[in-house]
């Protein structure tokens, strides 16, 4: 993190500055057996195109809110920054029905159609696969994310002090909150520059959102997300945190 960081959007920005090759996000599913292994830089492309698509496909303005009804995976990590910077307000597992635009799983189709705006699917499949046939009424996010920029420049720029995170229980965050309140959560959990994090947490809770994702992207380590982890034997989450040299977990 620089003196200079305001948003979650400034954190990734220092971190592709400083080392843009280094590890970031490790995903596991253990319910498909998929991995997926992200860099600063790699991540770090996802977020430019979900942020341009965001802005220029589905015309998301600062202050929209949109509604992020995914589990804890690597593509919704790529939604939540691409949303801090846009400037578009974040709302992990909100209500579709007052969200500008909605961004769905598979499992919460019925649930998003509620959304009066536009409304994204994702098929959630290893590497990012597309659906076969895109669900009735949205657009299918591994069609339409390829085709976009790999830079991207906000409109307007981003107001750290705009709200930038709603959560389900009610917190309401500007980008400058999110960005301190990560760093309190670093201090705490005692993260630093090479902690790597393994979370089984969803990102609907500000616990799992700080695990998962911001706080170790605040004190520059590095996450290990796992989904459906109950899959696991004790033996084997052992032996992965010692295969991905988990310093601290999260469950």
């Amino acid at each position: 993190m620089n003196a200079s960081d305001r948003t979650p959007a400034d954190l990734l920005r220092s971190a592709l500055a400083t080392d843009p090759a280094r590890p970031l996000l490790t995903f596991y599913d253990d319910a498909t057996g998929e991995r997926v292994e992200l860099s600063v830089a790699t991540l770090a492309n996802w977020v430019a195109k979900t942020a341009n698509l965001l802005q220029d496909e589905l015309s998301a303005q600062p202050g929209d809110r949109v509604a992020l009804l995914l589990p804890a995976h690597w593509q919704t990590a790529a939604w939540l920054l691409a949303c801090f910077s846009a400037g578009v307000v974040a709302a992990p597992g909100g209500e579709a029905a007052a969200a500008d635009v909605v961004v769905s799983g598979p499992d919460t189709l019925e649930r998003a159609l509620a959304c009066p705006g536009e409304r994204m699917a994702l098929a959630l499949k290893p590497l990012g696969a597309r659906f076969p046939q895109p669900p009735q009424g949205f657009a299918d996010y591994a069609v339409e994310v390829p085709s976009q920029g790999d830079r991207f420049v906000p409109y307007t720029p981003v107001d750290p002090h705009a709200p930038a995170l709603v959560l389900p229980d009610g917190t309401e965050l500007t980008g400058a909150e999110v960005t301190a309140r990560a760093l309190d959560s670093a201090r705490e959990s005692g993260f630093s520059a090479g902690s790597r994090v393994l979370s089984a947490l969803s990102y609907d809770t500000w616990e799992g959102l700080a695990a998962g994702l911001l706080a170790p992207l605040v004190a520059g380590g590095s996450v290990v997300l796992c989904r459906h982890v109950g899959e696991l034997s004790p033996e084997a989450l052992e032996r992965r945190r010692e295969a991905e040299r988990v310093t601290h977990t999260v469950m």
